[in-house]
């Protein structure tokens, strides 16, 4: 079987036989232009997974923020979590530091998207762009208490 045709066969097989390849040295074998594509894609997933957090942590801030009379133990909670999780995230992937304001302005129109499902806001009547600073989506809020 190819390297090629097991690519698109059988992607497990494909990745540890690259994965043999490359321990063994033998790189004329390597599938190069699909490693090419898989090594742009993983770079991609670490963006995704940064806006991602950043989308789920700043649409619990919304919430926080225009509706504090339902706040939370569990908005509480995952406002922890996103921040624990994004810190770690940059930590193990520095070089996405300088994209994290572009990050931050993905993120949050993915929290007025969070905002507009699990709540009775209306998103067009938040602000468009983001209102929270650096450290205030990043540090503990002074009123903690739900």
């Amino acid at each position: 079987m190819q390297t090629t045709t097991l690519y698109d066969q059988d992607f497990y097989a494909w990745t540890q036989r690259q994965v043999e390849l490359l321990r063994s040295r033998r790189l004329a074998e390597l599938d190069i232009e699909n490693l090419i594509e898989e090594m742009e894609s993983l770079g991609r997933q670490e963006r995704q997974e940064l806006r991602n957090r950043l989308g789920v942590l700043l649409g619990h801030l919304l919430k926080w923020h225009y509706q504090p009379e339902a706040r939370s133990k569990s908005w509480r909670a995952t406002i922890q979590e996103q921040r624990q999780e994004i810190r770690r995230h940059l930590k193990e992937n520095p070089s996405l530091q300088p994209y994290l304001l572009e990050a931050i302005e993905v993120g949050y129109e993915k929290g007025l998207n969070l905002v507009d499902r699990e709540t009775p806001l209306d998103p067009k009547q938040l602000p468009q762009s983001c209102p929270f600073s650096e450290a205030e989506i990043f540090e503990e809020p002074v009123d903690w208490q739900p």
